[in-house]
């Protein structure tokens, strides 16, 4: 099985036939707008309000925006980096002891996105980790490199901090309690992809990762500081998100903007690759518990004849329907009403 992940081979010379998209799906990577950043929120600011205004403004006209001065220590995030480039360069065979194409398992390396569902193949690899509680799944995750446990259980302490005091700023954003997302979003579980995108010779002919929305609530993002790769969707234009040093990128996912009944959008985006550089990027998301209840809550519905843009439904429901589909299909627009 270890075969098929991209990093078992040392240096791809062309592009096998699985992974070419037909053209009419091709990143057209000409188009792509380079010379605008997202929003940029230093959360370290004094001004409180101020903070939350900008978090109101980028989840409403972007989905997506960079923190700095968040809480997570440089320390932490560049160790997060070197383990996992440590990690998918262990010889084959000790790859291959956790590979799985099995999206129920709570730590799994898989290479794609679902290969089980797929026509085309993505040019990624990815580590999925669940990361709460971290005391009941620390010991089942990787021991090579030695220092893995230690590293990424610091960093998962670290942003999952960080996202609660995100969604507190959200609530508030939304005029809620501030700790109104946290409490009805129940025991959140935390999840955790380490993608690694090799080389690619020929990135005008796939992706890392096709556009998509993310299934969970909010996702926290630690990228390469020196290969740029995730482009963000913006008014019918792709735009490259560059990599700020030390800088952490913030989306909205689906269950934002369904909590939020539309006001907040879970944006599209998709990975790029590059003929010159690797990339590594941390994916850290912040889900609900499995029998949480997604429903917006009544201050965001009726009073001027809003109704609920989404049926009720539990977490578990929409993330068993987010692995049975392609990636490429908004798993939200099977929920609405």
């Amino acid at each position: 099985m270890a075969s098929q992940l991209l990093s078992a081979v040392g240096n791809h010379i062309s592009l096998p036939e699985s992974y070419v998209r037909p053209e009419s799906q091709r990143p057209r990577l000409h188009d792509v707008i380079n010379d605008t950043n997202i929003p940029i929120i230093d959360l370290g600011s004094p001004d409180k309000q101020q903070i939350v205004a900008q978090v109101a403004d980028a989840c409403r006209s972007f989905g997506f925006f960079q923190v700095v001065n968040h809480g997570v220590t440089v320390d932490s995030m560049q160790k997060m980096m070197g383990v996992a480039s440590e990690f998918f360069h262990l010889p084959p065979e000790e790859k291959e002891k956790y590979y799985s194409d099995d999206t129920t398992k709570k730590m799994r390396l898989s290479t794609s996105f679902n290969i089980r569902k797929e026509s085309v193949r993505n040019w990624r690899d990815y580590l999925r980790l669940h990361c709460y509680p971290l005391e009941e799944l620390v010991p089942g995750w990787p021991s090579n490199p030695a220092s893995f446990k230690e590293v990424v259980s610091a960093y998962c302490r670290e942003v999952r901090q960080l996202g609660f005091r995100l969604l507190g700023a959200i609530s508030l954003s939304l005029e809620l309690e501030e700790d109104y997302l946290e409490k009805m979003l129940g025991e959140q579980e935390q999840h955790m992809a380490v993608n690694y995108y090799p080389k690619c010779p020929d990135p005008e002919l796939t992706y890392g990762l096709p556009a998509h929305t993310d299934p969970n609530v909010l996702t926290i993002l630690l990228q390469d500081p020196n290969v740029a790769g995730l482009q963000v969707l913006k008014d019918g234009r792709w735009m490259a998100v560059r990599p700020l040093p030390n800088a952490l990128v913030v989306n909205v996912a689906d269950q934002l903007q369904a909590l939020s009944n539309g006001r907040y959008r879970s944006v599209r985006h998709r990975a790029v690759v590059n003929s010159d550089k690797e990339r590594i990027s941390v994916a850290s998301f912040l889900c609900p518990g499995n029998s949480v209840v997604i429903s917006p809550p009544e201050k965001l519905v009726g009073g001027d004849g809003c109704r609920a843009m989404y049926r009720s439904y539990t977490y578990e429901q929409y993330y068993d329907k987010f692995w049975s589909r392609a990636l490429d299909e908004h798993c939200l627009d099977f929920f609405k009403r």
